[in-house]
């Protein structure tokens, strides 16, 4: 049965998340990629952060547990999705080894490769941004059918850079949530020199920290700089550098700020980070665009408010990269 076939009710009830089979979004649970337009993923990863804020592997049951109430038509594209395409949820990246980071990351990239050789675009939710690494080893670079066998350009929601190759590793772990922007740029899946990093904030751990993202190639949007540059500024930027390349959106939920999403890893409350409004207009306006997927990551559900808004929140953004996709197929 097709929404368009499907009765008022019974879209209602679909939208009730608290009864039924928790799938992201209420979607089908196939983990064939070769049946699904965009994959739905879990990746229940901490491991790669390398904090005692290890809660991390949580976020994607926690949003799976909310996001029926997610399955929504997208007024201002006049789209509905799920009519659109098929969109199932591939359940999670199986990660037996999960306390092992660099196990992991390659675990999660053999799951990717699956996903891209089908050619679905996946919308992935973490799990700390180390996933980021795993996945775009998959599904960019010169075997990657998603790109045609080009690197990938990020628009990257932050309040850090992730690029810091001037450290070895995070506390341990090599291809961490402070490394993949880095290694992905040096290891040719990800070109930097188009490639935008918005949303930077707060007070840094030395004056040059900066720099090892600037030396790759990054464009650097700090909050400070949108605020005052304004938001049709910083899309001409955004448009300008990655043009109608191949686009992957990576969105850690700390670019918000605390007031608007409480519940994440390495919390940045010094200065004031994006409302909703600010980083859905952002979103929007990669419409029409090449983009090849896109994930949430960051996600704290044992430190978010009892109401579960930072759940809400990621699934929120979830929702725009999926119709961000939908749109283009």
């Amino acid at each position: 049965m097709t929404d368009q076939t499907r009765s008022d009710q019974e879209r209602l009830m679909d939208g009730i998340y608290w009864y039924g089979i928790p799938t992201l979004f209420r979607c089908p649970h196939d983990a064939d990629p070769a049946q699904a337009d965009i994959g739905l993923v879990g990746v229940p990863h901490s491991t790669g952060n390398g904090t005692t804020q290890r809660d991390q592997h949580l976020g994607p049951r926690a949003v799976r547990n909310v996001s029926a109430i997610g399955r929504r038509v997208h007024d201002q594209f006049q789209l509905d999705p799920w009519e659109r395409c098929r969109i199932h949820d591939l359940g999670d990246v199986p990660l037996s080894e999960g306390n092992n980071n660099e196990r992991a990351i390659e675990m999660i990239t053999d799951f990717y490769r699956t996903i891209d050789a089908a050619g679905c675009r996946p919308v992935s939710i973490g799990g700390d941004h180390s996933i980021t690494g795993g996945i775009l080893q998959a599904i960019a670079g010169p075997d990657a059918t998603l790109t045609g066998g080009e690197k990938a350009c990020l628009l990257h929601f932050d309040a850090h850079t992730d690029a810091f190759h001037n450290v070895d590793h995070f506390m341990g772990a090599i291809k961490s949530a402070a490394h993949w922007a880095s290694y992905l740029a040096t290891d040719g899946f990800v070109d930097a020199e188009h490639s935008v990093q918005v949303g930077i904030r707060g007070n840094v751990r030395s004056l040059e920290w900066l720099d090892p993202s600037y030396a790759l190639g990054y464009e650097v949007i700090k909050k400070v700089d949108y605020d005052r540059l304004g938001p049709d500024a910083v899309i001409d930027v955004i448009h300008e550098r990655i043009g109608d390349r191949p686009v992957y959106i990576t969105f850690d939920l700390d670019c918000l700020d605390p007031t608007v999403a409480p519940g994440v890893a390495n919390i940045e409350a010094g200065i004031e980070g994006f409302g909703m409004d600010q980083v859905v207009q952002l979103l929007h306006s990669m419409r029409g665009r090449n983009v090849i997927g896109g994930d949430v990551v960051c996600l704290m559900p044992t430190v978010d408010s009892p109401n579960q808004i930072t759940s809400y929140r990621a699934m929120a953004v979830m929702f725009e990269i999926i119709n961000l996709i939908a749109d283009q197929l």
